[in-house]
């Protein structure tokens, strides 16, 4: 069991470290807690044998353990208040009535990032209530198309396709027609199973080319449904101190490119979460914090990416900010 004096040490430590990413001594710690030096490291030691402090290799100072990070966040950080100059910078976006929302959504999570100097992530993917209302087909060269799918909310997806040099132009439209006749109305997320299920036993009677073609179509929307995601401020952790090994910075690095790695950021749940360390699938000396945002049917995650001695308080209420202004925009 942790003691209140205990406590206001963690506390002072991990916003110390935070600050200056240096270990923390006990002479540092001696007049704000009004205690004898002595008195400083019994009760940092009864911290390391609890396991909220770490010793370092090259200091006699302490720095916080990924549990002492996670009693912190649960325990005692306070929530942060936006300063003026933070709300007004983002402010600039959300009454910026020339933007849709996802670009409002992308443009803050820029700001955020470059304000906290950690990665920002936004995952969004439109929900079950946006449904296929239409299918157009482009061509852009020889045996090159674009796809783009239009939903109910106004929601648009493009897909570059690939045809077979021996498929004609009335057999692409042959496609798109039966396309078009089968999956309006469908959500996003089933648009392969509806083409598997619902066009390719039907296609066959119509198209000569019909197994190039479907294959063609089936490729390009069987990622429907899957977050669309948005990664800024990817080279931010390179001005952490704490990240100067280039092979280590070079792992994460490389994860953020990890498609399906970062799609496993996405939040399923309301409220801000904090993944600390271990507890997060990228790395284990970084913390994740994200949540939820929903608009008009749209859904999504936004996150942000940096090191375990992140300002969590400032970053939740920057994320929450968002959030509430997300909720508020017409879609």
């Amino acid at each position: 069991m942790i003691t209140e004096r205990q406590k206001q040490l963690l506390k002072l430590i991990v916003e110390d470290y935070i600050k200056t990413v240096r270990p923390v001594g006990s002479k540092a710690l001696c007049d704000i807690m009004n205690c004898s030096s002595a008195t400083i490291r019994n009760e940092m030691a009864a911290l390391e044998e609890l396991g909220y402090l770490e010793k370092t290799h090259t200091s006699s100072g302490r720095v916080p353990s990924d549990k002492g990070y996670r009693y912190y966040v649960d325990n005692i950080m306070e929530a942060k208040e936006l300063t003026g100059e933070d709300m007004l910078k983002l402010q600039t976006i959300f009454k910026n009535n020339s933007l849709v929302l996802s670009d409002a959504i992308e443009k803050s999570m820029e700001i955020v990032s470059e304000l906290t100097n950690y990665t920002a992530v936004v995952l969004g993917s439109a929900s079950e209530s946006n449904r296929v209302a239409k299918i157009e087909v482009v061509p852009i060269g020889i045996n090159k198309m674009t796809a783009i799918v239009i939903t109910d909310q106004g929601h648009v997806e493009n897909r570059n396709i690939t045809t077979p040099e021996n498929v004609s132009q009335s057999e692409i439209k042959q496609t798109v027609d039966i396309i078009n006749r089968l999956i309006v109305g469908t959500p996003l997320s089933e648009v392969s199973k509806a083409l598997e299920f619902e066009v390719k036993p039907i296609i066959s009677k119509y198209v000569k080319q019909h197994e190039a073609l479907y294959n063609a179509f089936y490729n390009a929307f069987s990622d429907f449904g899957s977050p669309d995601i948005k990664v800024s401020g990817q080279a931010k952790l390179l001005d952490s101190p704490e990240f100067n090994d280039i092979k280590k910075i070079r792992s994460i690095l490389n994860k953020f490119e990890d498609g399906d790695l970062i799609k496993n950021i996405k939040a399923d749940e309301d409220g801000v979460k904090v993944y600390i360390g271990s507890e997060n699938m990228i790395d284990d000396d970084i913390s994740v914090i994200k949540t939820y945002y929903t608009n008009n049917g749209v859904e999504g995650t936004i996150a942000l990416i940096g090191p375990k001695r992140m300002e969590y308080g400032r970053a939740e209420a920057l994320l929450n900010y968002i959030k509430e202004n997300i909720g508020k925009m017409n879609g």
